[in-house]
């Protein structure tokens, strides 16, 4: 039967509704923090992607793009995290962070994962505020560290 929606998505609907309103949504190019292009929930404009910046994006559009890109970090942390990550709240975290900041940059959070690893929620949460991307997004992490520790 089709409802519309698959269990993958069932699975992720409120992480997928936090991250859209971590993100923000622009139907219109812009500048994120770091002065990257951006458009719809959170998506870096690739240089392959000159079309996003001459056309006018329906919201329609742009929940594709965030479907994709949302199914994109989660083939990156299956591929790196699933086997370590059996708990919902680590791997919601490292879900978010791999949308927001990509797989390569999430690696390079070497004692973050060592603590998720040892499953030591308040070292993990230190490193998140002691981190570049904290000075960078303090509210968004701060929300994160919530959701995290509760």
């Amino acid at each position: 039967m089709g409802f519309g929606l698959n269990i993958k998505d069932l699975i992720y609907q409120n992480l997928k509704k936090r991250i859209k309103k971590n993100e923000g949504y622009s139907p219109k190019p812009y500048k994120d923090k770091l002065g990257f292009l951006t458009i719809g929930f959170g998506h870096l404009i690739l240089s392959n992607e000159k079309y996003l910046l001459e056309k006018k994006m329906n919201k329609k559009d742009l929940d594709k793009i965030f479907t994709n890109d949302f199914n994109r970090t989660l083939k990156d942390f299956n591929t790196f995290f699933k086997y370590h990550s059996s708990h919902k709240k680590e791997s919601e975290l490292l879900i978010e962070m791999i949308f927001q900041m990509g797989i390569k940059k999430v690696l390079r959070f070497k004692k973050l994962l060592l603590h998720l690893k040892k499953e030591n929620k308040y070292l993990v949460c230190f490193e998140m505020m002691s981190s570049l991307w904290y000075k960078q997004t303090p509210q968004r992490v701060k929300n994160l560290i919530n959701v995290f520790i509760k």
